[in-house]
């Protein structure tokens, strides 16, 4: 497999088709990235998990595989699928939109429908269309011709372009950002440390299901037993007109976000102050996420066997679990730069 760096590396991750429960093309993509930079295993769940060996205490870096999606829940008899989230999906951004269908070894192309605005009642169009009213057409024309390319529990994706535009093609937008921005990171960093004397006992986990209860990250980190962990992640932010300031979140362009707390865990202080000090003697952009919502596997990371200190370290992104999230390309380079000189010059 081709060698991808940086914003390559990033196109390629968010193209493969990777819902929660069926991780196992973007394992194979990331495995064959890390052929011959580390020691890569996968566990029962499906986590991807790469080892670089050191001296110092065991750090582990965490990034989920899987996008949202949908799940294939009925085929009618006129050949449409219907279809439940997987993860969390605003109904608004669905309708219209480009989907493959299939699982790890067949997919198909197929779009999201709805009743027509001109076929709605009055009441009909002053709200959102509910999933349960959608449906994913693959221009089959009955039950039986749907079958031949689709099986009840089957998933599907957003299909879009992964494009570089705006001021000198810094932003990216495409499907996937959350999370294969965090896994290009791990990629990134792992090849860049391969080789080198480390401070750390350095394990990198590629976790599946985040989406869908974060059960990966949990089990491997019975099985690391980390003393710290560094979880990587696309956050939602709110720079959007009509947004109030104090909602908002971060800025694009400006580095990577740490949090302080979330709906899931309290970050470590200690992992936080390394962070902005190594940042600053480092002269790398980095921010303080200035809103508390979500979570990430780190809420199952730092409670799993003996407990962790935890520090998540997230990509702004707009419009994220969308068909189209927006991210930058300098926060791109920022994250790596922080997250490889923080463990080249770690501080227990």
């Amino acid at each position: 497999m081709n060698e991808l760096k940086r914003i390559d590396l990033l196109r390629a991750l968010c193209a493969e088709f990777g819902p929660s429960g069926c991780e196992g093309n973007v394992a194979d993509f990331i495995e064959g990235q890390l052929r011959g930079v580390c020691e890569t295993r996968r566990d029962r769940m499906g986590n991807v998990i790469a080892h670089l060996p050191g001296e110092g205490p065991r750090v582990m870096l965490s990034a989920h595989m899987d996008e949202v999606g949908m799940m294939i829940t009925d085929i009618d008899d006129k050949g449409y699928l219907r279809f439940a989230n997987v993860g969390s999906i605003d109904a608004r951004v669905l309708c219209g939109r480009a989907v493959t269908v299939g699982n790890e070894q067949n997919q198909i192309s197929g779009v999201i429908g709805a009743k027509a605005i001109h076929l709605q009642s009055a009441d009909e169009r002053k709200k959102a269309t509910a999933v349960s009213a959608m449906y994913i057409d693959i221009g089959a024309s009955s039950r039986e011709e749907a079958e031949k390319y689709v099986d009840l529990g089957d998933f599907a994706a957003f299909a879009s372009e992964f494009v570089e535009f705006g001021e000198d093609g810094q932003r990216l937008r495409g499907k996937a950002i959350d999370d294969r921005w965090g896994c290009a990171v791990a990629i990134e960093t792992l090849r860049a440390l391969a080789g080198k004397p480390l401070a750390v006992d350095l394990y990198a986990v590629f976790s599946v299901h985040e989406e869908m209860g974060k059960s990966g990250a949990r089990v491997a980190a019975y099985a690391i037993r980390p003393d710290a962990a560094i979880v990587l992640e696309a956050t939602a932010i709110a720079d959007l007109p009509d947004t109030a300031a104090a909602a908002k979140v971060g800025e694009m362009g400006k580095g990577g976000l740490l949090s302080f707390v979330d709906k899931g865990t309290v970050y470590d202080a200690g992992l936080i102050d390394f962070a902005l000090e190594t940042a600053r003697r480092a002269d790398i952009p980095v921010q303080l996420k200035r809103y508390s919502a979500g979570t990430n596997d780190s809420a199952q990371i730092n409670r799993a066997a003996d407990g962790a200190r935890a520090m998540a370290l997230s990509a702004p992104t707009r419009y994220i679990h969308s068909g189209s999230c927006v991210a930058d390309a300098r926060d791109f380079d920022a994250i790596c730069a922080l997250l490889q000189a923080m463990l080249t010059e770690w501080k227990d």
